[in-house]
């Protein structure tokens, strides 16, 4: 009994999504010191917990299912992503990799205006100036309600990159963008109406 009692918290955690040892020290702990007993209990429900200590986050990610297995139905659905979003993801994702390369600082931090000039070579020139940063800003929020990705607190310009983005964006996950990329460079799709990538 005690030991349901002492997982319950960073279980509910854990379905409502990532945790961060920043943002709840306690929490992170005690899902630390109880992952082995999370992990059976969350395996009953087709789930793995993804932990990773030297960068203090965890989450839950649907299991894959074993040869002869029947796939679960997801409890964690994949959200499809926007071309914009899956292409500001990507280069972030490049961004944080060359960051971590220089060793310069442990924080990615850019201004909105950084990113829109990472991204405009991938978009038509001639729209308007203001408009396409307002978009690219549009764009980031949808960002930040994944998790990878907060604005600076009395800072609204200033985006920090969430280092949980190395974990979800791997090299599958940049090989399916770069095909579906080159999909719309062949079939002269305007990206901004399609979707280019998922997320969970």
């Amino acid at each position: 009994m005690d030991e349901q009692v002492s997982i319950a918290r960073p279980v509910i955690a854990l379905m409502k999504g990532v945790v961060f040892k920043e943002k709840d020290e306690a929490l992170w702990q005690a899902l630390v010191d109880g992952q082995m007993a999370v992990r059976d209990y969350v395996g009953l429900m087709g789930l793995e917990l993804i932990l990773d200590e030297a960068e203090a986050y965890a989450w839950l990610s649907t299991r894959k299912p074993r040869e002869g297995e029947e796939p679960l139905p997801r409890l964690i659905g994949r959200r499809k992503l926007s071309y914009p979003v899956s292409l500001i993801i990507v280069l972030l994702r490049k961004k944080l990799a060359e960051n971590d390369a220089s060793g310069e600082a442990s924080r990615l931090i850019l201004s909105v205006e950084e990113i829109a000039d990472m991204v405009r070579v991938f978009f038509a020139s001639g729209s308007n100036e203001a408009r396409f940063v307002d978009r690219i800003d549009s764009h980031l929020n949808k960002i930040a309600d994944l998790g990878f990705v907060r604005r600076l607190k009395g800072q609204q310009d200033k985006i920090e990159v969430i280092r949980i983005l190395k974990a979800f964006v791997d090299a599958q996950w940049l090989s399916d963008f770069d095909a579906r990329l080159q999909e719309y460079l062949d079939n002269g799709t305007d990206p901004d109406t399609r979707d280019a990538g998922e997320a969970e």
